[in-house]
């Protein structure tokens, strides 16, 4: 039996109301927000915080702080409780429990027929096109949603609803299966701890890099067969030596870790593939593309996940795939202490807010 929801005329949230430190969010309240036709309003009960979505924007960093309109609701990926549904909304009823994919296409393009949504010319991203979750309610097109599990709580299906997607894709690119060996840098954050428990599911041997000593353990408990410091002079032979000198049969790399992209004829494979996914600080490094012809690799990006991306994932998650979420707990109103534990690079897994 579905309990009807009372809504508020006003919520609070967490505003951007100009670019800086974490210090410029601000508790405020606001009008709740109506669903348009399409729309379902989300009453919001967790909320990821992300690296790229909110801190650099945040910051007034590239690449989307110059989309954002001040101001602002950040917050992309959330789940939460459908309380009310705008016109023409058939899939999603009210009282359901919802993850919220927050990236938004148009649905009417070439690429979006087939299936290519990442691809779309009219991408837009909640929390930066559009207002997002830092607040208790959050109105979102129909097609963003997905229904969650039972039994997975609601700060694991936060941590799944952009990155388990965007990690399923990137394995996809890659295309490794069990027994293939990867190669994962920056392992210890939001979404290549994501990758590293989505690719030890499926049988995929992996190899972690960290820089962070103490995130070393959290990696071999999540399944990871090794943990490595990238930037240690051994680092390559290390691989090589883990590997039975083949090499690594991918990588899947979300910052650009110079000294994997260095040492990558030794690590790579032949016939291997690197997967890209952003370059945290603008990285700017040398390939020997002779070399890389030579042995047959290859170079794929992936700009964001697909809806079958989204679909795949949460079946995977039916058959007991888990995600770490940082130890830390907070809620909507410590939001900037939230940004600084992401900024210290202090947690391990997705950053998660509660909201009450």
């Amino acid at each position: 039996m579905t309990i009807p929801v009372t809504i508020p005329a006003e919520m609070t949230a967490v505003v951007l109301p100009g670019f800086g430190g974490p210090e410029v969010l601000t508790t405020g309240r606001l009008p709740v927000p109506e669903p348009q036709a399409g729309e379902v309003l989300v009453r919001v009960r967790a909320v990821s915080v992300g690296r790229t979505l909110d801190l650099a924007t945040r910051a007034g960093r590239r690449p989307f702080a110059n989309a954002v309109r001040l101001p602002h609701l950040l917050g992309a990926d959330h789940v939460g409780e459908v309380v009310a549904v705008g016109a023409e909304v058939r899939e999603v009823s009210p009282g359901e429990r919802v993850a919220v994919f927050p990236v938004l296409s148009c649905g009417r393009c070439a690429a979006c027929d087939q299936g290519l949504q990442e691809r779309c010319g009219g991408l837009e991203l909640l929390g930066v096109h559009r207002p997002g979750a830092y607040a208790q309610f959050c109105a979102v097109p129909q097609s963003a949603v997905a229904r969650v599990p039972e039994g997975i709580s609601d700060r694991q299906a936060c941590a799944l609803a952009l990155n388990g997607a965007v990690a399923h894709r990137q394995l996809e690119v890659a295309d490794v299966g069990a027994g293939d060996w990867l190669l994962v840098p920056a392992a210890g954050g939001a979404l290549g701890s994501a990758v590293v428990a989505m690719a030890v599911h499926r049988g995929v041997r992996v190899i972690a890099g960290t820089r962070r000593p103490w995130k070393h353990d959290r990696l071999l408990q999540l399944g990871a067969e090794l943990v490595l410091d990238t930037s240690d002079a051994e680092f390559a032979a290390q691989v090589v030596a883990a590997t039975g000198g083949a090499g690594v049969y991918a990588v899947v790399d979300n910052v650009v870790d110079a000294p994997v992209w260095r040492d990558l004829g030794q690590v790579l494979a032949t016939g291997g593939t690197v997967v890209c996914s952003g370059a945290l600080d603008d990285a700017r490094i040398e390939l020997d593309l002779r070399a890389m012809y030579l042995r047959s690799q290859s170079i794929r990006t992936v700009r964001t996940a697909r809806t079958a991306d989204v679909e795949a994932t949460w079946k995977e998650v039916v058959t007991g795939l888990r995600v770490p979420v940082d130890e830390a707990r907070f809620t909507l109103t410590s939001a900037v202490e939230a940004h600084r534990r992401l900024e210290s690079d202090d947690s391990f897994g997705r950053v998660v807010l509660t909201v009450e």
